[in-house]
């Protein structure tokens, strides 16, 4: 399951305009809006964040999914499946802090050097 998908953008303040309105009639809206140093981040969603749009990155570039895991143990076989089969570290399964307290996630870039991860949102309690 696809847990969200990050798309990097060339005019934030035209692509949040866009979404907003594209996405209402499907029950998405804004759910976050950070400024990350000169970027921004915005996080559409239904109930919680699903889409995200930011200028980080020339579009392309900063292409994002994130997969849905239901353990820390998946995400930490994934990070080492994605190594073996081609794919390049681009951050150890680990406690993402900045995403939340529970947010523990492995990244990894794909041959084509998109980023991919997969993120386990339980806490340590239902998965220990």
């Amino acid at each position: 399951m696809i847990d969200h998908l990050a798309l990097d953008v060339s005019d934030i303040a035209r692509s949040r305009t866009f979404y907003a309105a594209a996405l209402a009639p499907l029950g998405y809206s804004i759910q976050a809006e950070e400024r990350d140093g000169a970027a921004t981040v915005v996080m559409f969603g239904v109930k919680e964040p699903e889409f995200v749009i930011a200028d980080k990155e020339r579009p392309g570039e900063g292409n994002h999914v994130a997969f849905r895991a239901e353990t820390r143990a998946q995400v930490d076989a994934f990070h080492a499946a994605a190594i073996a089969a081609g794919g390049h570290d681009n951050g150890a399964p680990g406690v993402r802090e900045q995403y939340g307290p529970t947010y523990y996630a492995a990244f990894v870039f794909d041959p084509d050097g998109f980023n991919i991860e997969a993120v386990c949102h339980a806490d340590e309690a239902s998965w220990a």
